[in-house]
């Protein structure tokens, strides 16, 4: 009988990740994400062949594949930020990490198990860093999915710190007993992992637009009154209808404004309670509701018409805004009218 592991079944999965991803963005902005992918899939193929059909060799690539990761999935998620080390992360820390562990194979291979939990928790931590700046810290993602790749960005500094443990633990039982249950650990646990960096590189793929660079950073000088940018935004929210697009980001915004985009966030924050994501989608539910009084147009129409780009996050934030369902709503009040 045909011996299956469960890392091809895992790679199998991550590859339709990979082609979901694909057809649904065309933007350079995600390839990144998509080499994320890509690489947790090879990586679930090695370790199949490895620990399933006990391919030797492959015990060399495995590790060096996986120092690979952490930067890249830095870098896929640092650039959602507007971060300047985006491509230095690609670009340098990525094949130097590949090359360090490497070279440990050769001379030191008893630290190169030490060195790679010391990667993937320090990528963790700067992940969680970047997380802890929450969605307005996003400036690269759409607003219609800034929620959903703040939360993709805890998951995988989550699967980070969570395959460091598990290397611990591999380590521990190599002390042991001599490595009895490691292939155990390796082949099922750390799969979840990749397979749940990979979920959440699709689901930030999805809010990533094409970047823009900024110009020099700001110097800090004392903010403007928040009131009067919170009305430059109302101008260009109601003149130019600028919640429309679907692919809006705090980045446009704030040079649509002509400021800031630090300034943007910390204005509205302060006059509104919000941040800029529910800012400009009580504009964009505002709008549908005018819509929903058309007896002929659809709630999805009227979604698409206002500038959200998802029906899951337009409901989300129908609801939050008006405390009904678009149908509820549309019977109770546009109804009435």
């Amino acid at each position: 009988m045909l011996f299956v592991p469960l890392p091809f079944v895992n790679a199998l999965l991550l590859a339709l990740v990979f082609v979901q991803l694909r057809r649904s963005s065309g933007l350079i902005a995600t390839r990144p994400f998509l080499l994320l992918i890509a690489l947790c899939c090879l990586q679930s193929v090695f370790i199949g062949l490895r620990w399933g059909y006990g391919i030797e060799p492959l015990r060399y690539a495995i590790p060096v594949l996986a120092a690979l990761l952490p930067p890249v999935t830095l870098a896929c998620f640092s650039g959602l930020a507007g971060d300047r080390h985006r491509g230095w992360y690609l670009h340098l820390v990525a094949p130097a990490a590949a090359l360090a562990i490497a070279a440990l194979l050769v001379l030191a291979p008893e630290l190169v198990d030490t060195a790679l939990i010391a990667l993937f928790l320090a990528s963790a931590f700067l992940l969680a860093r970047l997380a802890l700046a929450g969605p307005d810290g996003l400036r690269q993602a759409r607003f219609d999915g800034s929620a959903n790749a703040h939360r993709a960005i805890w998951l995988a500094a989550a699967c980070l710190g969570f395959s460091a443990c598990l290397d611990v633990l591999v380590l521990l039982d190599f002390e042991r007993s001599g490595g009895v249950h490691a292939a155990a650990l390796v082949s099922n646990a750390n799969l979840v992992s990749l397979l749940l960096i990979g979920a959440a590189a699709l689901a930030a793929g999805r809010a990533q637009t094409e970047t823009f660079e900024d110009g020099p950073a700001a110097v800090p000088v004392p903010t403007p009154a928040d009131a009067d940018i919170v009305g430059r935004l109302d101008r260009l929210m109601t003149d130019q209808k600028l919640y429309r697009d679907d692919t809006l980001t705090l980045a446009r915004l704030a040079r649509r404004a002509g400021l800031p985009a630090r300034q943007v966030s910390q204005a509205v924050n302060r006059v509104t309670g919000n941040n800029v994501s529910r800012f400009v989608n009580a504009y964009r539910i505002r709008e549908v509701c005018e819509l929903l009084a058309d007896p002929d147009l659809t709630v999805l129409d009227a979604m698409y018409r206002a500038g959200f780009s998802t029906k899951s996050n337009f409901n989300r934030e129908f609801l939050r805004v008006t405390g009904k369902t678009p149908d509820i709503w549309r019977k109770t009040t546009a109804g009435s009218r």
